[in-house]
This record gives structure tokens, sequence and C-alpha cells, in this order.
């Protein structure tokens, strides 16, 4: 296996394609190992990994510390809630009292873009970050790339639609450098008041139109509506949104090829995907969650040897 580039995994934007390849590659061995009656291996048997995350998450936070316990590492989990953040304690000064106790990668999740790039100038401890606020979340990007190889073969010239909240979200944006670096097309699609202006000028396509992007794509990602994120009113109500970018199964059975249908989690069902589209032989979802372990073993493996 080659090494990476770079000693941190904090966006992207900051590997290359050979970084990329090599993560997907090793991610393939490890879904191997995954997959068999012994899951785990000694390969991080001597590493203490500190998953730090100032924001809720179910699926990442989990498929993080599964993927560490696979691979036979220590595992801490700090919790911002009930923790001395709420007393006043700064985010260096709460992660240095953390790698006092001999703690030698940091996995962290932040609502402030930029957070993990400022750990990682500070701290001597390799940060894999988890979700940056609307800016990166590249094991995301990295898994969905992971699931489309899985399904379509090298993904040069294949074209992917990233569909909704693309203003709020943190997996379009890892998604399309990604995509790009592997070379792939994409295309956004969504109401105009959630794309952001900025996206013209990194060579994506724009659409406005759930059908045509449908029609156009050999892979569609669904992205969930933010609300958690929104301060004001993007669209008029959620059921406006699900009648004019909401996708179900009869819009996938119109189309006169089949297309691989994904999300990253969790769904809105009946907003932009209804349970018959979210359900049906088009989903990867559950193969999503799967392989998210695969590669973020991969991740934490591969910056272990820098």
């Amino acid at each position: 296996m080659t090494k990476l580039s770079v000693r941190h995994l904090l966006g992207i934007k900051n590997l290359n394609e050979n970084d990329i390849h090599t993560i997907l590659d090793t991610a393939t061995q490890f879904k191997e190992v995954i997959n068999r009656p012994i899951k785990k291996v000694p390969s991080l048997r001597d590493i203490t990994i500190a998953n730090v995350f100032f924001e809720n998450s179910t699926r990442t936070r989990l498929s993080f510390e599964l993927a560490e316990k696979r691979l036979s590492a220590d595992v801490v989990n700090f919790s911002a809630s009930g923790s001395s953040v709420k007393k006043g304690e700064t985010l260096l000064d709460t992660v240095n009292n953390i790698l006092a106790m001999k703690v030698d990668m940091i996995v962290m999740r932040h609502s402030s873009p930029g957070a993990p790039q400022y750990l990682a100038s500070r701290i001597p401890a390799n940060v894999i970050n988890a979700g940056d606020g609307t800016h990166e979340h590249p094991t995301q990007a990295l898994l969905d790339a992971f699931s489309m190889r899985e399904q379509l073969g090298d993904l040069a010239g294949k074209k992917i639609a990233i569909i909704g909240d693309i203003l709020h979200s943190r997996v379009a944006l890892s998604n399309i450098f990604c995509l790009q670096k592997l070379g792939a097309e994409v295309m956004v699609c969504g109401p105009s008041t959630l794309i952001p202006k900025f996206l013209a000028d990194l060579g994506v396509k724009i659409g406005h139109n759930v059908k045509e992007a449908l029609q156009w794509c050999d892979v569609a990602n669904v992205l969930r509506i933010q609300l958690e994120r929104q301060q004001i009113k993007y669209f008029p109500s959620l059921r406006e949104y699900s009648l004019y970018f909401g996708i179900n199964k009869a819009m996938l059975d119109d189309l006169n090829k089949k297309i691989v249908l994904m999300h990253p989690g969790p769904i809105n069902r009946g907003v932009e995907l209804s349970s018959d589209a979210a359900d049906s032989e088009h989903s990867i979802i559950l193969n999503q969650v799967e392989n998210g372990v695969a590669v973020r073993m991969a991740a934490l493996y591969l910056l272990a040897q820098q």
C-alpha cells in the first residue's frame, strides 16, 4: 500500500487523485475483513483515538467508533454536552487535555468551518475531519465514491447529480471535489435559493429541474433539507419542496435507464425521498452505511502510518 501525501484528513481539497485511489483500494481490502466471521485485525493495536464531537451525530460517530474497534485501536469518546466546554474551556485547551492522556489521533466534528484545520496546525496528533460546519465531510465523500465505484466501475466520464440542499451541505462540496478528481461530471440540482453562486466557478452543471437531472445522471446523490442550519426560509414549505424537488419511485420507473440512488442520511422520508424510492432496487443507501466502516478503517490505517 502506498502512503498518503498528507498527515491529516481535513478535506478532499487537500488530497490528490492518488491519495483518493489509495484510500478506496485500501477500503476494498478492509471491506473483505469486515465481512469475515472474525471482523477484527490488529493493525492499530497500539494506537489511541479520541472521537471529539461538538455536534450531534449518529451514523458518522458510530461508523468511526466501529472502524477503530475493528482495527483494535483504543477508543475514547468525547461529547461536548456535559463536558468542560460548557464551562467555557476553549477548543484547543479541551483537545490538549485529551492529548495529555497520550492520544495519537483525533477524529473531530465541529459546527465551525475550519476548526479541524485550526487544530491540525497546533497539535502533534493526526486529525480527521468528521464534518466541519457547512464546509467539508471528506470521509462521506470517500465512502460515496467507493459505493459508486462498486456499482459503476471507473468513475471517469460518469454523470453524478447532487440534488437537494447544496447551500447548507458539507457533503456536497466534498463530493464535488472528490468526483471531479476522479474524472466524473457533476451536476447540482435544487431550488435556486439553496445553490450557492460560487459553484459555477467549480465547473459543475447547475439545474433546477429534478426530472431532467435524473434523466441526465448515472447516479443521483440526494441530500437532506437541513432545517437545523437554516436561519431564514429558503422555500415556502416542505410540502412544496417535496412537490417540486422530491423523488419518488414512479419518477425512477419512468426513466429509460436504471440509475443509482444514494443518500448520506438521515432521510427525511416524504420530503426529499419517498419511502418507495428510498427502499427501491435503485437505492444503495444501506450499502453506503456498510462501506462507511471500510472507508474509515482505510483512512485511519493509512494516517497512522504517516
